[in-house]
């Protein structure tokens, strides 16, 4: 096992959990205590971790949303990913894809500057697109292999283009640092995928806002040979329902999906 998915491994293994939280701040959405502050976009993000670490297996921000906010919000992931403790994964959620130079460089800011642990990429350009990521043996890489989003549908599901991910990426993981990303709301594809890697990690999002159905998931994403999976939430963390101070409230939320994820675990067993 690589460095990466033992990491991994070893935080689950740690906090009981297969939970990866979601840090994907919408300055709209950040309450107004937090954006009172100097840096609102990290101290948002540091009441998020706090509050979920003991909760969780990794954290997974979007570059999207630090992108948007500027040099500001880049600075801010900077300090996030300093921020969460080194013996929990940290994932960028990039969904890079590009040839050349170019992937290199993005290889390159993600593991080397911002010094993520693991990388979500789009595999559509092939190999090339890939190579410069796969250098990083020690890291791990999450490629797209089936979305969560309605617009899946127009390139991924027909003629089965999924599974030709699926077997692409198993050529390319010589080093045991691949893995994929099947979406919650697609359960009923991921037993067919499951079966063809049952050694490949999957991360899973799309439950929670996406309304991605866990106890579907969780009936096909485990496989007792070795692959392991994790589930992601953002928003049903990070933008926790009810009234009160926000930390106990993503807290809670952050307990109450890992207590769910537990509890279909031990059902199916």
């Amino acid at each position: 096992m690589n460095a990466f998915f033992q990491k991994l491994e070893d935080a689950a293994g740690k906090n009981n959990s297969r939970l990866c939280v979601g840090l994907d701040p919408r300055i709209n959405k950040i309450p107004d205590p937090f954006r009172k502050e100097k840096d609102p976009i990290f101290a948002f993000n540091k009441a998020v971790i706090d509050a979920a670490l003991p909760h969780a297996c990794a954290f997974k921000p979007n570059l999207a949303f630090y992108e948007a906010a500027g040099p500001d919000g880049l600075a801010a992931l900077k300090k996030t990913v300093e921020y969460i403790p080194r013996d929990i994964p940290v994932i960028a959620d990039a969904k890079r894809g590009d040839i050349g130079s170019t992937a290199e460089a993005y290889a390159q800011a993600i593991f080397d500057y911002y010094r993520f642990d693991a990388v979500t990429l789009n595999p559509l350009l092939g190999t090339d697109s890939i190579a410069p990521f796969l250098k990083y043996e020690d890291r791990g890489l999450f490629i797209l292999c089936l979305t969560s989003n309605p617009g899946s549908e127009d390139f991924q599901l027909p003629q089965k283009l999924y599974l030709s991910i699926v077997r692409k990426v198993k050529e390319w993981n010589k080093a045991g640092n691949c893995g994929l990303v099947v979406g919650a709301t697609k359960t009923e594809y991921l037993k067919e995928i499951r079966a063809l890697a049952p050694d490949l990690c999957i991360l899973i999002p799309g439950v929670g806002a996406q309304g991605g159905d866990l106890e579907k998931t969780l009936k096909y994403a485990p496989d007792q040979t070795g692959g392991g999976y994790i589930i992601n939430v953002s928003r049903g963390i990070t933008e926790p329902p009810g009234e009160g101070e926000f930390q106990k409230r993503a807290a809670g939320a952050a307990k109450q999906y890992k207590i769910r994820i537990n509890s279909q675990k031990e059902r199916k067993a």
